[in-house]
């Protein structure tokens, strides 16, 4: 695992967070976002971020290609791939004109869920905190060269 990881992995479990079990929630239970729908065999409530790392690393950040995109592209794909599934975040990755777009698309794909009443407010919060992540950084390395 490497350093971009740790940081996009850093972003995903700040709103990923702990264990929940909401019947609003499609994936039902989940911890450290790792749901029980996607993840059947694995024991949810008593799952360790040891563990949920190793499925991050293995099956979003290596399935999604995060490893061979550059930031914020990589972040961004990451926590796609989290939050809406891998193939969708590929599918995002191949029509956006730039990252801004890219959490464009996620925005209006958002709003065309039934659950977006529940789970909305989060998701777009999600994503300005994302797009004001990616400024900091984008400016820190304006700064610094």
């Amino acid at each position: 695992m490497d350093k971009e990881f740790e940081k996009a992995l850093k972003f995903v479990l700040k709103w990923e967070g702990g264990y929940c079990n909401d019947p609003n929630d499609p994936g039902g239970e989940t911890k450290y976002g790792i749901s029980k729908k996607s993840y059947p065999n694995e024991d949810i409530k008593n799952m360790t971020l040891e563990r949920a790392k190793e499925i991050y690393w293995d099956n979003y950040w290596l399935k999604a290609d995060c490893d061979i995109l550059d930031f914020p592209m990589n972040l961004i794909c990451f926590d796609t791939a989290v939050n809406l599934g891998v193939s969708r975040a590929k599918n995002f990755n191949l029509v956006n004109k730039g990252w801004q777009d890219y959490l464009f698309l996620r925005i209006e794909y958002y709003t065309k869920l039934k659950n977006f009443k529940y789970f909305g407010r989060g998701w777009v919060n999600r994503i300005l905190d994302l797009y004001n992540l990616i400024r900091k950084e984008e400016n820190s390395i304006k700064n610094d060269t």
